[in-house]
């Protein structure tokens, strides 16, 4: 393990969080907030700067990152982050306590939004900004920005890097430098990112807070950018005029496509996109869940949304399968109320996630797609010995160690959810929690197995809310600092699709060889 180059990057990154947290900083200024929500941010940056620069003192004697040592940084890079990350909100007051702020700063930089925090009027508007920033950071990975900065190597260090950080089965290059394809994804990003907030920001202000018109308006679009979910006013997105949740979920469906999908559109074979088998089961998944929840909901007597016009009840579910597939969590409503085949249907897609490549967390629709047509190759096999695969994905051959890392991820998935169900289990909550409906009444729910199981595939899944006493009106409070501890590192491990936190943790990593 190269310990000086590990320290190095750290470093780098360290001060890029130091250099981050000043736009919050700025937020706290321009409110005229108290002292202290300033010194919450002055304090770790300074102290960020300070470590990151003694850190660039190190001079490693090799400069090439091995594949373990990139996964491995990859990990303890992201924890870096979170734990100085916390340290504004305890210190402004707004999360005294550690843990929790920690829960909250992961879930931000791991774009899951599930929150512990129960009244969200009470939270400063720098500390809004700050958790919802952080969505926009750990959107497209927080080392991929840094490469973009880092000169390339001939030895495939900046790709063990990036395969470690970014989401789906494959990573590979859209030019031929690994730097120049960050820089492009970036810069893709970034558009996408204003073109988002220039839709939101000529909307109409929210009533009752007008004065904060365009900071709201930026919350919003880093919170679908990064497909993270915090939301900043009581009642999550409720709340926004029917052209903004329309203009949100179209933009959340946006990034959950694969970004290499824009670099087509850029150079001009945007017609190249529809051959994509993933881009296409993608968009089927998202229309047949939009049709079988509009159906439901519009065809099912005393369900929630009773009162809804049929343009509202199709609203609800457009919005709500945009947020829950991308990830997002995101509501316009509670969902927990839905009847069991949309909460199913919600459910479904939580596990699925968006396309590899893309800012959303979940399976992904690539793994989808490749397990299907494996297990489809495992039973023509049995059926017939001598039957030779033929199968292809995105044009080229499945390769059989392709096909096994899919299905070891998958197995891996399921079985970290059973064991973080099994720990969760240990937390002595199985209490009755009163929920308040969007329209002010009230209704009763247990936090039991099924809050837990929900709250573990919203965190491995990166998703956020999840359902009964996780859901949507709900947060994560109500979870001992045992529990919160089990939940931040599912976050952690989900956003960073296992491997890199399991390597990081294996005593074998930080062997000398």
């Amino acid at each position: 393990m190269n310990y000086k180059l590990l320290g190095k990057i750290l470093g780098k990154i360290m001060i890029l969080e130091g250099i981050l947290m000043l736009a919050p900083l700025l937020v706290s200024f321009i409110y005229r907030e108290p002292f202290s929500n300033k010194l919450a941010f002055i304090v770790p940056v300074v102290t960020l700067v300070a470590l990151g620069s003694l850190l660039q003192t190190f001079k490693p004697k090799r400069s090439s990152v091995y594949v373990k040592e990139g996964f491995a940084l990859v990990a303890l890079v992201w924890i870096v982050m979170a734990l100085f990350g916390a340290i504004p909100f305890v210190i402004s007051g707004d999360i005294p306590n550690y843990i929790d702020a920690c829960f909250e700063i992961m879930s931000g930089f791991t774009t899951t939004g599930a929150s512990i925090i129960t009244d969200i009027t009470l939270i400063s508007r720098s500390g809004l900004f700050w958790r919802s920033f952080s969505h926009w950071i750990g959107g497209m990975g927080i080392l991929a920005f840094v490469l973009i900065f880092i000169p390339e190597s001939e030895d495939g260090s900046a790709m063990h890097l990036l395969r470690a950080e970014s989401p789906g089965p494959q990573v590979g290059k859209i030019v031929s430098k690994m730097k120049l394809t960050t820089g492009i994804l970036y810069l893709i990003y970034l558009g996408m990112t204003i073109a988002l907030f220039t839709l939101l920001v000529i909307d109409k202000p929210l009533p009752g807070y007008e004065d904060d018109h365009v900071l709201f308006s930026m919350l919003a679009t880093f919170g679908c950018a990064g497909t993270g979910g915090f939301g900043f006013v009581p009642g999550s997105m409720e709340t926004l005029s029917p052209y903004a949740q329309y203009v949100m979920a179209t933009f959340l469906i946006f990034f959950g496509c694969n970004f290499g999908l824009y670099y087509l559109i850029l150079i001009g074979k945007a017609t190249d996109i529809f051959r994509s088998e993933e881009f296409k089961t993608y968009w089927i998944f998202v229309f047949a869940s939009v049709g079988l929840i509009f159906v439901n909901l519009i065809t099912s007597p005393g369900a929630f949304p009773q009162d809804y016009t049929a343009e509202e009840t199709f609203r609800h579910a457009y919005f709500q399968v945009a947020s829950i597939i991308t990830t997002a969590g995101f509501s316009t409503t509670d969902f927990n109320l839905w009847p069991m085949l949309s909460k199913t249907v919600l459910l479904t897609v939580m596990f699925t996630g968006a396309m590899a490549g893309s800012t959303a967390g979940g399976m992904k629709m690539s793994r989808i797609v490749i397990a299907a047509k494996g297990a489809y190759i495992n039973v023509r096999k049995l059926i017939n010995p001598r039957y030779v695969p033929k199968a292809k994905f995105e044009g080229k051959s499945l390769e059989k160690d392709t096909i096994s890392d899919v299905f070891a991820f998958i197995t891996l998935y399921f079985f970290i959810v059973v064991i973080v169900v099994l720990l969760l289990a240990f937390d002595p909550i199985n209490e009755t929690v009163s929920l308040v409906c969007s329209d002010g009444g009230e209704y009763e729910v247990t936090h039991g197995f099924f809050s837990n199981f929900s709250a573990t595939v919203a965190c491995i899944s990166n998703i956020g809310p999840g359902f009964e006493a996780v859901g949507p009106y709900a947060s994560y409070a109500g979870f001992s600092w045992f529990s919160k501890i089990v939940l931040t590192l599912t976050m952690l491990i989900g956003r960073l699709e296992i491997l890199p936190v399991l390597i990081l943790f294996n005593p074998k990593t930080w062997k000398k060889v």
